[in-house]
């Protein structure tokens, strides 16, 4: 658009003569509506007012502005207006052909330009394709967008809610007007919609819906009920389902021939095993001319009726073999065995044979008694038989006797045989090789010191024919009766021997002797005689007084004497004087005399050589100075006969009587000098003074006279205020005068003046004047010359504008004649009455500006903004306007969400807004999707679908195009195969409009039934050995661990051991016993882990490091113990043989027999592992023992002897 000034050569000379400035920062021009649409006015208006320059259209002159006037371009003067008060440009009725760049000048000053567009609002938007219905993946769809009024016109397409972007089978052309999808998929249905928009809005057409035919596909069959084979009888419901559109014809076909069914169901009723087969689903889309089948295999089978245990061969005997049957009506897929309801597994004593169908103890152990029960599946049922009771036989074990081994003479003793037995043992007692009783109980007769010896049990069991014996040795001893402690006829006295006897009736091995329930220790002075009968001190001294026992001990018992109380005299040591060393005259002295002395000490007082008194304790008469002397305590002990003497000297003095103090007649002003003066009666030695009750010492302004009697202070100040004491000192006494109370008047000094220096009008202030002053100031105010009051404190009137101004406060003190003034400025001003932040109305979306206004009502220097309590600081999306009451969010962000306050400030108060909660809606984000990647067939999977958003989002479940469920959460199962596919999570936010989608493929795979571990030979130490795990289902891979720890899948060797592993085996070549512990093997698939039940691994040993313990030797008719051991796994068999014959003479780890010229030979012990059948041999020679033994005592005393050694072996340990 081109114009020209009416008066062109005026202007060519105008401007020939102008210089135009650069643009400046700070000056704007701006408009209300940009764009603005066609038809209406528009300003644009100015920060600032121009005198000289003017306004430019795309750098034609529309206004000029010179002093005084300006001139309008001819060509827009019906358009155009100009005020000159604000320097703002009106346009009327605005056409398209007035958008462009407007520029303001102000001559040599500044030049501010602004982009103005004008736009034509936007009406009817409409859609429509080429062709609606379509066939997937064949076909192409193309859809126009159309308008009939706008300008400067943007399109944005929609599928669904979703914005389109260009690419892919998505292709935009026509200046984005038209959309063409590219061989469409049944996901491309819509509906569509195109949004069209310009600077002043937009429009959204109405909904396209493209008709997709499509399928059929991701065909599926489904089996009902889900089982991997079905019993003879049983109804079964086959269902096909496929995606298509139209709708698929469904036929069914069984061992590829058809049948003459039709529809989504085949329903098979009573079914047998001729039923058993291939099933198909075949699908076709007649529009799409396309099929798709599924087909499953069916199973049928009849079930188990009937499951018992039976027993093979004897009863359970520990160490033995026992086998168990499971017998079973039907056919058997597996067995599982079954303890006190815990499942078997195969050990190195529990095995199996290959059908599971036998379990054979072997050896039995104590912990295989229990109820036994097997379980029998195949694929369509399993039965559990009733239980079956296994008692474990053993023993008899561990036989213990229980008694004593030394017993007075005379007494009665109860033993006690008790061993480990199933069924319990038969017992018998021998004596001396004679059979005493025939019960586990044996009750002696009263014993005699010959009954002392060994005294034998044995145990036998009628069922494992098994006995063992044990014995004690018996001890028949005298009690002792009697302990004194004797002393000496004459006293102890501490520096001279003293001696202690303890007289025992009774037989005594030791005695001990105790002082205050104390051992008693040998030491320098303390020494023990005659086998500890006797103590001696020797000297005595008076730390031995005391309590003494002595303590008479044989190998029965002891017994304690009563206590002996020892009391050693001595003494006395050195008096001790308790009294006063000075005293006033006319009075007493108490003299006090102590003396450490057993017995007590009686004492007598000497004074210039004459008694004065025979009591430990001595009062004088009242005193005089003659009586000023040395005093003598004398202390005598009559037992020890010994005395000492210690004295005392007292000094008799006169007292102090009075102790005053005397100041001026006239008061103590501060700045003037002061004395105060301390008058005594009676005899002084020094004088102190005092100030509130603590030292006053001299310093620049104290000084003291010669003999402290006057105080000056010079020059007095307030400090000096307080109480002051003098106090008067002798060699006797002191006496403190009473408290004088010295005031110090001073002041007044310049008052201080409390209260507001801004208040609120309306209000009443308070001003308080204080000023340090004594005695207390008079004060008086004045305001504008004019006294308002004559207290301490004003209180003014309701405060208005004219009461602003300075309040005066003066002091007086009548005392001092002075007086002081202070004054306070005070200004009245309006009050903060509501705070309170508005929003908009709209809701806050991320993404898009949004407003907060802070409203204040009253007087308002500043607003400060917070956000959750802190300062809220301005950044580059932050902005504040019109002096902080609106701040702008440029644009709100999901982090903006916050409690807001507003606070308004003025000089005398400020005023907080209540919380605004600012809730930014956003989302939602892509979903994340937790769940399994692969599940089992007939187990239960949990996908859970969360997506950030506010408020939160509403979730649905789609699986190969159909909603499963509208929660976040999807439970599927019991799973089948049919269900392996996409599984889609959607996320929608109904405040935003938006939503996002995530997807998964899950895959449903064969579930794995059980996993178990079985060996078919028993463990042998140095022998091969296999493990082998049977899995029950497909599987991916298997592993082995081995104490909860995973074997090394490439094999391990140790310094004793190596293993090997072959598909399903573990094998030992050979196994030892350092392969011992607990096996598990594990199968895995994609989607578990799945481990067997433990196998416990012993491996049999032995037997290894035989020996036979007992004596060689033995007196006539002496019972005989040999003992044979040995290292072994199960536990060996041991028999007995002698002198090489054939026939065993017993069998038993324990063979006992008499000492007898028969019994004399070669003993041969036999150990027989019963699993590994290795045997070993080890042999003994046992003879009949000479009369004269060294061991043998003839006498009582060498049997007491080793009673005796017994004993104090044992004491050792106390």
């Amino acid at each position: 658009m081109k114009n020209r000034m009416t008066s062109p050569v005026v202007f060519f000379l105008i401007l020939t003569t102008i210089t135009f400035a650069g643009r400046v920062h700070g000056q704007r021009i701006y408009t209300l509506n940009n764009p603005a649409p066609v038809g209406r006015s528009l300003t644009i208006f100015s920060d600032s007012t121009i005198t000289l320059g003017g306004w430019l259209f795309n750098n034609d002159i529309l206004v000029f502005v010179y002093p005084g006037g300006q001139i309008v371009d001819n060509a827009h003067k019906d358009r155009i207006i100009y005020n000159s008060s604000t320097s703002s440009l009106t346009i009327k009725s605005a056409t398209l052909e007035y958008s462009g760049v407007y520029t303001l000048t102000q001559i040599n000053n500044f030049t501010v330009k602004l982009d103005v567009s004008i736009q034509v609002p936007i009406t009817d938007v409409t859609l429509s394709a080429e062709s609606t219905n379509l066939v997937e993946f064949n076909d192409t769809a193309v859809l126009t967008c159309s308008v009939s009024n706008g300008s400067s016109l943007s399109y944005k397409w929609l599928d669904k809610n979703s914005t389109i972007v260009n690419g892919g089978n998505m292709q935009l052309s026509n200046q984005n007007k038209t959309l063409s999808i590219a061989m469409v998929t049944r996901y491309n249905q819509g509906p569509y919609r195109c949004n069209v928009s310009n600077g002043l809005g937009y429009e959204v057409s109405p909904p396209l819906n493209l008709n997709i035919s499509y399928g059929p596909s991701n065909t599926m069959m489904t089996v009902m009920p889900v089982k991997n084979a079905h019993k003879t009888g049983s109804n079964i419901s086959l269902s096909c389902s496929t995606e298509s559109s139209p709708s698929a014809m469904i036929r069914w076909m069984f061992s590829d021939m058809y049948l003459n069914q039709y529809g989504q169901q085949l329903n098979l009723e009573n079914v047998n095993e001729s039923n058993s087969g291939n099933y198909k689903c075949v699908c076709y889309n007649t529009v799409t001319l396309r099929s798709s089948s599924a087909s499953t295999m069916i199973r049928i089978m009849d079930p188990l009726t009937a499951v018992a245990v039976r027993q093979t061969g004897g009863p359970a005997i520990l160490n033995e073999l026992f086998t168990l049957n499971c017998e079973v009506t039907g056919p058997v897929d597996s067995i599982l065995w079954w303890k006190d309801d815990h499942l078997i597994s195969a050990d190195n004593t529990k095995v199996f044979d290959m059908t599971n169908k036998t379990l054979t103890l072997s050896p039995v152990q104590l912990s295989d008694g229990g109820y036994y029960r097997c379980q029998a599946f195949n694929l369509v049922s399993n039965m559990t038989s009733s239980h079956y009771a296994v008692h474990v036989n053993y023993g008899p074990e561990m036989l213990t006797i229980m008694g004593p081994n030394v017993v007075k003479a005379g007494d009665n003793v109860t033993l006690r045989c008790q061993g480990d037995s199933v069924p319990p043992s038969l017992y018998r007692w021998y004596f001396n090789g004679y059979m005493v009783s025939n019960m586990s109980e044996y009750i002696t007769p009263r014993l005699t010191t010959d009954m002392s010896g060994k005294y034998i049990c044995m145990a036998f069991n009628n069922i494992t024919n098994k006995n063992s014996t044990a014995f004690i040795m018996l001890t028949v001893i005298d009690p002792i009766e009697t302990v004194q402690i004797e002393a000496q006829t004459n006293p102890a006295i501490e520096g001279y021997p003293y001696n202690l006897t303890c007289n025992v009736t009774g037989t005594v091995d030791h005695i001990y002797w105790m002082k205050n329930g104390e051992p008693l220790q040998a030491d320098n002075r303390t020494v023990f005689y005659m086998d500890n009968k006797r103590v001696m001190f020797n000297p005595v001294d008076r730390s031995d007084t005391g309590d003494y026992q002595c303590m008479a001990i044989n190998a029965l018992g002891n017994m304690t004497s009563p206590t002996f109380m020892l009391l050693v005299s001595y003494g006395p040591d050195m008096p001790t004087i308790m009294g006063l060393n000075a005293v006033k005259r006319g009075n007493n002295v108490t003299l006090k005399c102590w003396a450490d002395s057993v017995p007590p000490s009686v004492f007598k007082w000497y004074f210039n050589g004459s008694l004065v008194s025979n009591m430990s304790e001595y009062v004088t008469p009242p005193l005089n100075k003659d009586m000023s002397m040395m005093y003598i305590c004398m202390a005598f002990n009559y037992i020890t006969g010994k005395n000492s003497t210690a004295s005392r000297m007292i000094s008799v003095i006169d007292p102090i009587e009075s102790v005053q103090i005397e100041a001026y007649m006239n008061s103590a002003i501060e700045g003037d000098s002061y004395e105060l003066t301390c008058n005594v009666t009676g005899t002084v030695d020094h004088i102190y003074w005092m100030q509130n009750g603590e030292p006053l010492h001299a310093d620049n302004r104290i000084v003291f006279s010669t003999s402290n009697k006057t105080v000056m202070f010079n020059p007095v100040d307030r400090s000096d205020t307080g109480d002051y004491q003098c106090m008067a000192i002798n060699a006797l006494e002191n006496m403190t005068s009473t408290p004088y109370k010295l005031l110090i008047y001073y002041g007044p000094n310049m008052p201080t003046i409390m209260g507001p220096t801004v208040a609120k009008m309306g209000d009443i202030a308070t001003l308080s004047c204080h000023a340090a002053s004594t005695p207390t100031s008079q004060y008086k105010w004045y305001f504008n010359g004019l006294l308002v009051s004559n207290m301490s404190e004003y209180v003014t009137s309701s405060l208005n504008k004219d009461m602003n101004g300075k309040y005066i406060c003066m002091a007086f003190n009548n005392i001092t004649d002075k007086n002081s003034s202070a004054s306070i400025m005070l200004t009245v001003i309006d009050p903060i009455e509501t705070v309170e932040i508005e929003g908009q109305t709209n809701p806050a979306i991320e993404g898009y500006s949004y407003n907060l206004t802070c409203n204040a009502t009253g007087t308002v220097d500043y607003i400060y903004w917070m956000k959750n309590g802190e300062p809220l600081q301005a950044d580059n999306k932050t902005v504040f306007y019109m002096d902080n009451k609106t701040v702008m969010f440029m644009p709100v962000e999901r982090s903006d969400t916050a409690n807001y306050q507003c606070m308004a400030i003025n000089a005398i108060e400020n005023m907080t807004s209540t919380p605004y909660r600012l809730l930014v809606n956003f989302g939602p984000e892509t979903p994340i999707i937790y769940g399994p990647a692969y599940g089992e067939t007939g187990s239960h999977v949990v996908f859970t679908c969360d997506a950030a958003s506010v408020p939160p989002s509403s979730f649905s479940w789609w699986f190969n195009g159909s909603m499963m469920t509208n929660m976040s959460v999807l439970n599927a199962g019991p799973l089948s195969l049919n269900m392996s596919g996409e599984y889609t999570c959607m996320a929608y936010n109904h405040m935003t409009g938006k939503n996002s989608t995530k997807s998964m493929m899950f895959t449903v795979i064969e579930a794995i039934e059980s996993v178990m571990v079985y060996n078919n030979t028993m463990p042998v130490n140095h022998s091969n050995f296999t493990l082998t795990c049977h899995v029950l289902g497909p599987y991916d891979t298997i592993y082995w661990k081995k104490d909860d720890m995973y074997l090394n899948m490439n094999g391990s060797c140790t310094a004793s051991s190596t293993y090997w592993i072959e598909k399903n085996m573990l094998h030992f070549t050979p196994v030892t016993v350092y392969n011992n512990g607990l096996y598990q093997c594990v199968a895995t698939n994609k989607a578990a882990h799945h481990k067997s039940p433990y196998y416990t691994l012993h491996v049999n040993y032995g037997p290894l490091n035989m020996s036979i313990s007992g004596p060689v030797s033995e007196k006539q008719d002496t019972s005989v113990s040999l003992i044979c051991s040995a290292d072994s796994q199960p536990q060996c068999d041991f028999h007995w043989f002698l002198n090489s014959k054939s026939v065993p003479v017993g069998k038993g780890s324990v063979f006992t027999f008499l000492a007898r010229k028969g019994n004399e030979g070669n003993y041969i012990c036999e150990a027989t592992n019963p699993v590994t059948n290795i045997a070993l041999t080890q042999s003994k020679t046992f003879a009949l023992a000479a009369q004269a033994s060294a061991t043998h005592f003839v006498t009582k005393g060498g049997l007491m002897f080793m009673g005796l050694c017994a004993l104090s072996a044992h004491l050792l340990f106390l």
